[in-house]
């Protein structure tokens, strides 16, 4: 189990870039590291070069992932209850500890983003 916030941290980037191409990162400093779409799209009434998909951002007391898929596919998720402890919200995960299993899950549930937003040409 990981419970040091910069290994958290870490683990997250590292699922978010192991999707790309089909993702690109827009920001990759200490304190934002955010993941979007490759191509220009309509985001609600405004043209964006990526639409958003992820952020992760290291706060004093836990490592903060903003999932935006998990807010526009609602229905498409189901997660476990030991991540939906960490859910806060619609889209924001407050992670303090990772276990395997938790860790395993989000990186499903990554891949799944991924999946959907292709299907819908978002990314």
């Amino acid at each position: 189990m990981k419970s040091d916030l910069k290994e958290i941290q870490s683990a997250l980037k590292e699922m978010l870039h192991a999707q790309a191409p089909a993702l690109r990162i827009r920001h990759d400093e200490v304190a934002k590291f955010e993941a979007c779409g490759t191509k220009e799209v309509m985001q609600g009434k405004q043209k964006v070069d990526g639409h958003y998909f992820a952020s992760v951002i290291p706060k004093a007391k836990d490592i903060r992932l903003y999932f935006f898929p998990i807010y526009t596919h609602v229905d498409e998720f189901s997660i476990s209850a030991d991540l939906k402890k960490y859910l806060k919200g619609k889209s924001c995960f407050h992670i303090k500890k990772l276990t395997p299993e938790v860790e395993g899950e989000i990186k499903e549930m990554i891949e799944k983003g991924v999946e959907l937003y292709e299907r819908d040409s978002l990314i």
